[in-house]
């Protein structure tokens, strides 16, 4: 178990380690016609965190209100830094919490949105899912304006 909470970690500094050198200011970016910014990027990525710790995993005392989920787009609403941060805390809390009390992860869990998948390859799921999104962030912080 506690291999793949290091490796869950580790996956995720790809997203944790640009947060503290975020402004207020850099959430509101974009790049070129992309519909997203990077506060509803992270936003995003906290939400599905939540989802997966809650859905996937059995974590029932998350509480998620899937916000950009509901909006299916970027609505400009997400400007403000310290909540953005304090929900992706909890995220991250929430899903070590829901990936340690895992015991067999050959369980197969089914989703509408990517369909049936063991615990371990929706562990990979959302590891990817994490860094995926992280990648974006990083060029819109960077490029965007």
């Amino acid at each position: 178990m506690k291999a793949l909470i290091e490796l869950w970690r580790e996956g995720r500094t790809r997203f944790t380690i640009q947060l503290a050198n975020l402004k207020q200011e850099d959430l509101i970016k974009k790049l070129g016609a992309s519909p997203n910014s990077v506060g509803f990027l992270i936003r995003h990525m906290a939400e599905v965190e939540l989802l997966f710790a809650k859905n996937v995993f059995g974590n029932m005392d998350v509480k998620v209100d899937a916000q950009t989920l509901k909006a299916g787009r970027d609505t400009g609403e997400w400007t403000d830094l310290e909540p953005l941060l304090a929900l992706t805390e909890e995220a991250g809390k929430q899903l070590e919490i829901a990936i340690a009390n895992q015991n067999d992860w050959d369980t197969i869990i089914e989703t509408r949105e990517f369909g049936k998948k063991t615990k371990a390859e929706s562990l990979g799921r959302i590891t990817t899912h994490t860094a995926y999104h992280a990648g974006q962030l990083a060029i819109v912080v960077k490029y965007g304006k």
